[in-house]
């Protein structure tokens, strides 16, 4: 399975269409993706899996979100004020 997510990220070129996300508007996208590979990587961390897995997260949030969004998001997460859960 990890050689099937290596592939698909090799082959990356932007966010596939993901039919939670119908509209234009792709703010939540944004966010569930960016949650999502956290998630995934404290997860994989605490069970001390492949952190590698996680990186099609990485890659479908850093295509849909603005970098300020991300960056600001970051800075929260290192002040323990991030308003998600991670």
């Amino acid at each position: 399975m990890a050689e099937d997510i290596k592939t698909k990220i090799k082959n990356y070129k932007t966010a596939p269409f993901d039919s939670h996300f119908r509209n234009q508007n792709q703010t939540g996208n944004c966010w569930q993706n960016y949650l999502d590979f956290h998630c995934c990587e404290k997860a994989m961390t605490a069970q001390g899996g492949d952190v590698s897995v996680c990186e099609w997260y990485r890659h479908v949030y850093k295509s849909l979100c603005p970098i300020s969004w991300i960056s600001t998001w970051d800075d929260c997460q290192a002040e323990s004020t991030f308003p998600g859960k991670i």
